[in-house]
């Protein structure tokens, strides 16, 4: 099966089904405004991951299905405008190259758009899809603000996936467990982010810490990792990031 990345595939119809796609594995990718005979936008076998689509796939992760605001679909204008959900709101690791279709950079303000066409002046470095779903301003004015007083700001949030405005969702190591020679770690966790653990013995300096272990796919609820090559003694120091 063939796979897309960072593509548009809009307003195209279909003689039987599946208007705008009947199968493979679609990243960062806009499916939208297709039709055929059956009313159906995309057929029942592709997966999406981060795509704005509709209605919502029942395989991938990260997709949403607010309209993605075109600048003018009607004329063949897939360009997005400056309120469109799909900005910032894909994963830089499915983007191809460096530049969008248009040959401007692809990935402006941190964090690549969704579709064949890169929003070239952002004014917020969050997903304009996570900010649109807690009702936040896409001006940036709301970036680093903490409503919920969590300690995590509203960009901190939209990385580790947690709910803003709810101070019991944040990403959170709980207390260490240590059994013969090991420490076991638990945190706060949401199911499509992935986790690193780091390890230091002290905390002289910030480099003091390295990568104990990366790529730990998150659970809903919570998370948990066993170093088994923790010090026998001593003091150890542990932090928790999304990657």
């Amino acid at each position: 099966m063939a796979s897309l990345n960072n593509c548009t595939v809009s307003s195209n119809s279909a003689t039987y089904y599946d208007g705008g796609s009947s199968g493979g594995t679609l990243n960062n990718c806009i499916v939208y405004f297709n039709n055929a005979p059956s009313g159906a936008n995309f057929g029942s076998t592709p997966t999406f991951n981060y795509c704005c689509t509709t209605p919502q796939p029942a395989n991938g992760t990260g997709n949403f299905t607010s309209a993605p605001a075109f600048v003018n679909p009607a004329v063949g204008n897939f360009h997005l405008q400056f309120n469109s959900p799909c900005i910032n709101s894909g994963v830089n690791t499915f983007a191809p190259g460096t530049v969008d279709f248009d040959g401007n950079p692809r990935i402006r303000g941190g964090t690549v758009d969704i579709g064949a066409y890169e929003f070239q002046s952002p004014t917020s470095t969050i997903s304009y899809a996570w900010l649109q779903n807690y009702g936040l301003p896409a001006d940036g004015s709301a970036d680093f603000a903490d409503a919920d007083l969590d300690g995590m700001n509203n960009w901190q949030e939209w990385r580790a996936g947690t709910n803003p405005y709810d101070a019991a969702s944040l990403l959170k190591l709980s207390t260490p467990s240590r059994s013969a020679g090991q420490v076991t770690l638990t945190w706060t966790s949401v199911a499509n982010r992935s986790y690193f653990v780091q390890r230091a013995t002290d905390l002289n300096t910030p480099t003091s810490f390295s990568v104990i272990q990366a790529n730990i796919p998150g659970l809903p609820g919570t998370t948990s990792y066993t170093d088994a090559t923790a010090p026998a003694s001593g003091p150890v120091y542990y932090r928790v990031g999304v990657q």
